[in-house]
């Protein structure tokens, strides 16, 4: 009996707990009540104001280098240069420069009922291409005057344009600045005729490429001089600066150039007018100064305008000159040299090449637009892409066979006729051709 009650009694208690397993299984199967969700108000204004602030960003930058980058790349190129220090207090000597170029180039031209050009030849005697240029001038004797420097002996004249235009001159020393003072003196000379309104400054080996209408018009109707200026970073260039032309001129101001230039005449009075740089080029730009080689005739003019007027620079001049062969005188063209092809190639030129004396490839931001390419391992040539035009080549030919050269320039032009064929360009206007003008 006792066995089998024992059974029994187990078997009661597992049906007693069977009821209340039911029911707490039945609890837990039903869903608990959770708490009404809240809307993200809070997150939806936080993306609101990132978007805001971004868009704020990137209209009104941040003036930082750091977040400018991050918000705006337009707003970046302000911190790429090297912030202006304080302008610096113009001496009095400056200030009075800074009053008489101004008011000078305030004044309106001088108009001239018959405007003429000066053509101011710089030579050491006897001009060897004077019959040349006798064609060039025949017909248009009240558009132009001529001026001759002759620096070492008086020279003998065989044109009737040059008779009697002698200038009183005095000793002329390559490379030093009797040169910058002999072009002052032929620019002095030439201002005394009101009607002179174009100066061009040749040298005695110099002959025109174009006929002169269309030189007379392109001069005329330019509203710039047409004076070579650019930055040479080499030691041929901002090398010879020295800081004795502190405070005045600052080396970021040095510029270089061909001493060769087309100067309009509120420009030429300007240049009258300089005393200042002009003393200053005078006692600290010139031969082993400082253990350095400067030559004024192609400094003080570019540096001078550049700092006064570089808007009215046209910044390459119009006379040929080859510096390709990266000596100290530019490259002598020999009577074989004289041929169709090489005026023909002259004329078409395009743009105006500059040569540093860099040992490097570097762009220069001064120049509007430069394509650089190495021409050896001395010299690095800068090409300005500009509508340049060359009014004149001058060979420089050398003593002993200048008789020859100048017979092979004045024969080819002679059976040719350059004037009215080969050269025959439709007058210029106030755009720039694509060609030459002088070769030097």
């Amino acid at each position: 009996m006792r066995g089998s009650v024992l059974p029994l009694v187990q078997m009661k208690k597992s049906l007693a707990w069977r009821p209340q397993l039911m029911r707490d299984i039945m609890i837990m199967s039903k869903s608990r009540p959770r708490p009404a969700l809240r809307r993200p108000t809070w997150i939806i204004a936080l993306v609101l104001f990132i978007c805001v602030f971004l868009i704020l960003a990137y209209f009104y930058p941040p003036k930082n280098s750091a977040a400018c980058y991050l918000f705006s790349s337009s707003g970046c190129s302000m911190f790429g240069r090297t912030p202006p220090g304080p302008a610096r207090e113009l001496t009095d000597d400056e200030t009075a420069s800074e009053v008489v170029v101004r008011e000078i180039l305030k004044t309106p031209p001088l108009q001239s009922k018959n405007p003429k050009i000066a053509f101011m030849f710089l030579t050491p005697g006897t001009l060897p291409f004077e019959e040349l240029w006798e064609n060039f001038f025949q017909g248009h004797e009240d558009k132009f005057t001529v001026y001759v420097h002759a620096s070492k002996q008086k020279p003998v004249h065989v044109s009737r344009y040059f008779a009697d235009r002698d200038i009183h001159s005095e000793q002329v020393v390559w490379g030093k600045f009797s040169m910058v003072e002999a072009e002052k003196r032929l620019l002095a000379n030439a201002l005394l005729d009101p009607d002179n309104q174009h100066f061009v400054l040749l040298s005695d080996s110099c002959i025109p490429l174009h006929n002169f209408d269309y030189v007379y018009n392109y001069l005329m109707y330019t509203n710039v001089s047409f004076i070579d200026c650019f930055v040479d970073p080499g030691p041929h260039g901002t090398g010879r600066y020295s800081e004795h032309m502190l405070p005045e001129v600052e080396k970021r101001d040095f510029r270089k150039g061909s001493q060769w230039f087309s100067m309009k005449r509120l420009h030429a009075i300007v240049m009258m007018a300089d005393s200042l740089y002009y003393t200053k080029f005078k006692l600290y730009c010139r031969p082993n100064m400082d253990g350095r080689n400067c030559y004024s005739d192609e400094h003080y003019l570019p540096t001078f305008f550049n700092m006064k007027d570089p808007g009215g620079l046209a910044n390459w001049s119009v006379t040929y000159v080859d510096w390709s062969e990266g000596k100290w005188h530019p490259r002598a063209f020999r009577t074989q040299d004289v041929t169709y092809d090489l005026l023909r190639n002259i004329t078409s030129i395009a743009e105006s090449t500059h040569i540093t004396s860099e040992d490097k490839v570097q762009s220069q931001s001064t120049l509007p637009v430069v394509t650089i390419r190495k021409a050896n391992a001395d010299h690095t040539v800068l090409v300005e892409r500009d509508e340049a035009t060359v009014f004149s080549i001058c060979p420089k030919v050398l003593s002993r066979n200048t008789g020859e050269t100048g017979s092979a320039f004045l024969q080819l032009h002679k059976s040719l006729n350059p004037f009215s064929l080969f050269f025959g360009h439709s007058v210029a206007s106030s755009r720039a051709p694509s060609s030459g003008i002088y070769l030097s």
